[in-house]
């Protein structure tokens, strides 16, 4: 799979629903593992994620310029499990059934694919950030 913006994403932002707004929300990276999960463009809430390696985090630092959304980098703590080949993004509300996916990348990161050791894990953004609307 390439890296996507989830269609449901965009679809719910364009429809003004409940739960899309990345400034007011706590917006989460989880690292996955993509021999359990596979993309699909179906896929709306964290409810349809499976395979995170270790725990999300909470991106801090957002920012939103001129249509790109850029963050400081994250680091994900002490993890073990399997390989994580992929990094997605999503709007955490404390309930996997709403809580938005928005974002799945997999192709072309640096970093990308890694193996806990139990130590920590830094993802560094992309200097454009992490994507473009």
């Amino acid at each position: 799979m390439a890296n996507a913006i989830y269609p449901k994403y965009k679809e719910a932002l364009l429809n003004g629903s409940a739960n899309t707004d990345m400034s007011a929300g706590t917006v989460k990276a989880a690292l996955v593992d993509t021999g359990t999960y596979t993309y699909s463009a179906a896929h709306d809430f964290l409810d349809d994620l499976s395979g995170v390696v270790g725990t999300a985090v909470t991106l801090a630092s957002k920012t939103f310029t001129d249509g790109t959304f850029d963050s400081a980098d994250p680091t994900w703590s002490s993890v073990s499990g399997s390989t994580a080949e992929a990094i997605v993004l999503y709007i955490d509300t404390g309930t996997p059934g709403t809580s938005r996916l928005i974002l799945y990348l997999d192709t072309g990161q640096t970093g990308l694919p890694v193996t806990p050791n139990g130590g920590d894990i830094t993802y560094t953004v992309d200097a454009a950030g992490w994507f473009t609307l």
